[in-house]
C-alpha cells in the first residue's frame, strides 16, 4: 500500500470523518499492512509491539463489517486481562461513534455475573472479554455466537502464557466454522503458530518491525555482582530520578519483596502480580497512573494490557527469559514521540541473555559501569500527587464532576490542583496535589458529595 492515509481505505465518509475527528491522521505500519487484509475478509496472523496501533486496526475492521440493524453478536475480541479488555472496549466505542445504536459489551472475571446476564438479555453487536468469563456465559447459554463473523485474539501470546489455550479452543466450538479470525501477538513463540494452524484458514502473516528506534529509547545495561541487585536499583533511581518507572521482575514473590524493600528505603513503590484481588489491582493501577506512586513493580503477565502514558523509564531488575519479551517490555517507554529510558541489570552468568538481545535487535547494547552512577544520600522520589478513596461510585450515581465540584467549592482548592478521577462501581479515587492533600481530605470528609456523606480515606 503506497499511501498511509485512512482515506485510501474503502470506508464510509461518516466513518472516515469520525476517524479524523479522533486525531488519527495517517496509518501506523501495522494498520497500513493489516487493514487491507482485514477489510478483504481474510484471516490474519500479525506480530506488532505494544503501542503500535493494532487495536484500532482490528476495531476499524470489525466496525466496517458490522450490521448495526441486526441485533446479534457479530464480533468477539478475546483479551488476556480485564485491563486490556476495558482499554479495547473504550477504543472500539470511540471508533463506533459514527454508527448509531452500536452495543458493545465487556465481559470479564472479577466482576459480578448477574449484571452481565441482564446486559446479555439483548444481544450485543460486539463482545470484548477474557476467556474464562466468556466461556462461562457460553456454557450458561447467556451468550450466543451462532451469528459470529469475526473473532479477534488480542495479545494471543499472553493468553497462551496464562494457560488459556484450552478455554480458547472450547470457546471456538461455540462459533461458526465460516468466520474471519484475526490473531495479534507481540511475540512469536512456536505455540502461536500451533494455535494459528488449529483455528485459522490460510492466514496472511504480517510482521511489523519489533525492535525500537535507538533515538526514541535510551537503552543501557549494567553488570552487577551477586546480592547487589536492590542496592544498584536504588542507585539507578537516585541517578536518573524518573518520575514514573515500571520495574520488571520474573517472579511474583520477587515483586512483593522488592516493593517492601523499597518502601523501607523511603520510595513509594507498589507491586502488581497475580495474587492480587481485582479491587487491590485496580487500586495499584489507579495510584500509579494518576502519579500518586512513582514505581510500579510487575511481572510480564501482570503488566499486560496496561495503558500507561508518559512512562519515563522501564527497569529490568531481572532480564526477561526471551529477547522478544525484553523488547516488548522496553517498548512501554518512549511512546507517542516522547523519549524513553530502558535500564537493565545483569550478572556475568547472564551474558548469553545479553548476547541474545543484541542478536535479536541486530545492534550491540550499551554497557555502562556502575561507578558512573551518581548516588544521592537520603534522596527520595516523592510522587507529586496523593490519592483519596471515596466509598461511593457508579452505583451511587457519583460522577467525576460531583467530586470536582465538592473539592473546588472550597476557595483554597483550585481545579488545577486536582488530577485524575477514576470511578468504579462502589468506590471512586481522586488524585490531588500533595501540598493540598490534608485540606482535600478534610473537605470531602466533613462536606458532602451530591448532598450525601461518604467515607473518605487517604491511600498510603
Amino acid at each position: 500500500m503506497t499511501s498511509t492515509a485512512f482515506s485510501s481505505l474503502p470506508l464510509t465518509s461518516e466513518f472516515l470523518a469520525n476517524i479524523e475527528s479522533l486525531g488519527y491522521q495517517t496509518m501506523t505500519p501495522i494498520q497500513a499492512q493489516s487493514l487491507p487484509v482485514i477489510l478483504k475478509g481474510q484471516d490474519l496472523l500479525a506480530q506488532a509491539k505494544t503501542g503500535s496501533g493494532k487495536t484500532a486496526a482490528f476495531a476499524i475492521g470489525l466496525l466496517h463489517k458490522l450490521e448495526a440493524k441486526t441485533y446479534l453478536t457479530q464480533s468477539l475480541v478475546l483479551c488476556p486481562t480485564r485491563e486490556l479488555a476495558d482499554q479495547v472496549s473504550k477504543e472500539i466505542r470511540r471508533l463506533a461513534r459514527a454508527i448509531p445504536n452500536t452495543k458493545i459489551l465487556t465481559l470479564c472475571g472479577g466482576k459480578p455475573i448477574i449484571p452481565q446476564l441482564a446486559s446479555l438479555e439483548h444481544s450485543p453487536h460486539i463482545v470484548v472479554g477474557t476467556p474464562g468469563r466468556i466461556l462461562k456465559h457460553l456454557q450458561k447459554g447467556s451468550l450466543k455466537l451462532d451469528s459470529l463473523n469475526i473473532l479477534v485474539l488480542d495479545e494471543a501470546d499472553r493468553m497462551l502464557d496464562m494457560g488459556f489455550h484450552e478455554d480458547i479452543i472450547r470457546i471456538i466450538d461455540f462459533m461458526p466454522k465460516q468466520r474471519q479470525t484475526l490473531l495479534f501477538s507481540a511475540t512469536y513463540p512456536d505455540k502461536i503458530k500451533e494455535i494459528s494452524d488449529a483455528i485459522q484458514n490460510n492466514p496472511v502473516d504480517i510482521r511489523v518491525e519489533t525492535t525500537h528506534d535507538n533515538t526514541q529509547i535510551k537503552q543501557i545495561f549494567y553488570e552487577i555482582e551477586k546480592g547487589e541487585r536492590t542496592k544498584i536499583l536504588v542507585n539507578l533511581l537516585q541517578h536518573y530520578r524518573p518520575e514514573s518507572s515500571v520495574v520488571f521482575c520474573n517472579r511474583k514473590h520477587q515483586c512483593k519483596e522488592l516493593a517492601e524493600e523499597l518502601w523501607q528505603q523511603g520510595f513509594h513503590a507498589l507491586a502488581l502480580h497475580g495474587d492480587l484481588e481485582q479491587k487491590d489491582r485496580d487500586q495499584v493501577l489507579v495510584q500509579f497512573s494518576n502519579k500518586s506512586s512513582s514505581i510500579l513493580i510487575a511481572t510480564d503477565v501482570a503488566a499486560r494490557g496496561l495503558d500507561i502514558k508518559d512512562l519515563q523509564a522501564v527497569i529490568n531488575f531481572e532480564l526477561a527469559h526471551d529477547p522478544d519479551i525484553h523488547v516488548h517490555r522496553i517498548g512501554r517507554t518512549g511512546r507517542a514521540g516522547n523519549t524513553g529510558l530502558a535500564l537493565s541489570l545483569f550478572m556475568a552468568s547472564e551474558a548469553s541473555k545479553v548476547s541474545a538481545i543484541e542478536d535479536y535487535q541486530n545492534n550491540p547494547v550499551r554497557i555502562d559501569k556502575i561507578s558512573t552512577l551518581k548516588t544521592r544520600e537520603h534522596f527520595r522520589l516523592t510522587p507529586p500527587m496523593v490519592t483519596l478513596c471515596i466509598n461511593g461510585g457508579r452505583k451511587d450515581k457519583v460522577r467525576a464532576g460531583d467530586i470536582l465540584g465538592a473539592l473546588t467549592a472550597q476557595p483554597n482548592i483550585a481545579g488545577k490542583q486536582i488530577g485524575k478521577i477514576d470511578i468504579f462501581d462502589n468506590q471512586a479515587f481522586v488524585a490531588v496535589e500533595r501540598p493540598i492533600a490534608k485540606q482535600a481530605l478534610k473537605t470531602l470528609t466533613e462536606g458532602k458529595i451530591k448532598a450525601r456523606k461518604f467515607r473518605v480515606r487517604k491511600l498510603r
